[in-house]
C-alpha cells in the first residue's frame, strides 16, 4: 500500500521508536553491473598482481622468477584490451585501472629488476636511471590517456604509438638481464646507457607501430598456420626464455627505424592529397582591375593613351 507523505516533525511529539522520516532527497542508486565488463578488469588485476610479485621475486633474488613475472604481465596487458573490445566490455574505470597497473607493472617494477641486478653498483647514479625510467613510463601513460581523445588524428594513425610503448620499454630494457643469463658479463654503465635510452626512446615523439589491428580477422586459410606458430612461439619460449627474449629485444629496436620511415610516407601522401583537393576546390579568382594594362607592352600602351593628332 502506498504511503502518504510524511508528517511535519513537531518538536516535543512522541514518535514511535525506530522511525525515521524519509529523506527529502533520495540517494542514487547504481544498476547492476554487466559481467562483460568485469572480466577486463580481472584481467589486469592480475597482471598487477603478477608485476607486484615481479617486485618481491627480484628482491629476494629470484630474477629468473621476477622476469617471468613481468613477461606474464606483459601479455595479460596484451590481451585485456582485445577482450574488452570482443566482449565489449569497455570502461572508463578499466581504462583508468589499466594505465596504473601499467605504471606499476612496466615502470616500476623493471626499474627496480635493474636496480637490484646491477644499478646498485653506481649507488645514487643507478638509482636516478631507475627513477628516471619509472618517471618517464609514467610520463608516456599520461601522454597516451591525453591523445586517445585528440580529434585531429587521422584515421591511421591508430596504427601508430607515439614513442616505444610501456610494456614494450619494460621488456626491452631488461636487454641487459637476458644477455647476462646467457653468458656475459655484467657491466653496470652499459646498463644505465641501456636503460636511460630506452626511457627517453619511451618519451619521445618517434611513431611506433601498434600493432593493435593486428588479428582482429584472420583468413579462414590462415587459421591452423595461426595456431600453430603461436604453439611455437611459447614451446621455444618455455623451451629457450633467454635466447628467445634477446632476439625479440634485438628485433624490436631494429624495427623502429621501418615504424618512422612509413609514417612519414604516409604524411607525405596525405599532404600531397590535401594540396590535390585544395586545387580542385579553389574558384578561379577573376582578374583585377588594370590587369590588362600591365600585361599589355609599354609601346602599345603609350599609342593608345597618346592623344590624336589634328588634321
Amino acid at each position: 500500500m502506498a504511503r502518504g507523505p510524511a508528517p511535519p516533525y513537531i518538536a516535543g511529539m512522541d514518535y514511535p521508536p525506530f522511525e525515521q522520516l524519509p529523506p527529502t532527497v533520495r540517494r542514487r542508486r547504481f544498476g547492476p553491473v554487466p559481467v562483460r565488463t568485469l572480466v577486463p578488469n580481472l584481467i589486469t588485476l592480475l597482471a598487477l598482481c603478477a608485476g607486484l610479485t615481479a617486485i618481491r621475486l627480484s628482491i629476494e633474488g629470484r630474477l629468473e622468477l621476477a622476469l617471468g613475472a613481468i613477461v606474464f604481465a606483459a601479455l595479460l596487458d596484451g590481451i585485456d584490451g582485445r577482450v574488452a573490445r570482443m566482449i565489449k566490455g569497455q570502461s572508463r574505470f578499466g581504462a583508468e585501472l589499466d594505465s596504473l597497473a601499467d605504471f606499476v607493472n612496466f615502470g616500476v617494477a623493471p626499474a627496480l629488476i635493474l636496480y637490484f641486478w646491477g644499478l646498485h653498483d653506481l649507488r645514487n647514479v643507478g638509482w636516478i636511471a631507475a627513477m628516471v625510467f619509472a618517471i618517464c613510463a609514467g610520463l608516456r601513460l599520461a601522454r597516451f590517456n591525453v591523445a586517445i581523445d585528440d580529434p585531429d588524428k587521422p584515421a591511421w594513425a591508430g596504427d601508430f604509438f607515439t614513442g616505444v610503448p610501456a610494456p614494450a620499454g619494460a621488456i626491452v630494457v631488461l636487454l641487459p638481464i637476458y644477455v647476462n643469463l646467457l653468458g656475459a658479463p655484467k657491466v653496470a654503465i652499459v646498463t644505465l646507457v641501456f636503460t636511460l635510452a630506452v626511457a627517453f626512446l619511451m618519451v619521445s615523439r618517434l611513431p611506433v607501430f601498434s600493432g593493435k589491428r593486428i588479428g582482429t580477422r584472420v583468413p579462414p586459410e590462415m587459421v591452423l598456420p595461426s595456431f600453430i606458430v603461436v604453439v611455437l612461439f611459447f614451446a621455444l619460449l618455455l623451451s629457450y626464455p633467454w635466447e628467445v627474449m634477446t632476439i625479440g629485444s634485438l628485433s624490436y629496436i631494429a624495427a623502429l627505424p621501418f615504424g618512422w620511415l612509413v609514417y612519414r610516407e604516409r604524411l607525405r601522401k596525405d599532404a600531397a592529397s590535401a594540396a590535390a583537393e585544395g586545387a580542385k576546390a579553389a574558384p578561379a579568382q577573376p582578374a583585377p582591375a588594370g590587369a590588362e594594362i600591365a600585361a599589355t607592352p609599354s609601346s602599345e600602351r603609350d599609342d593608345d593613351e597618346r592623344p590624336q593628332r589634328l588634321n
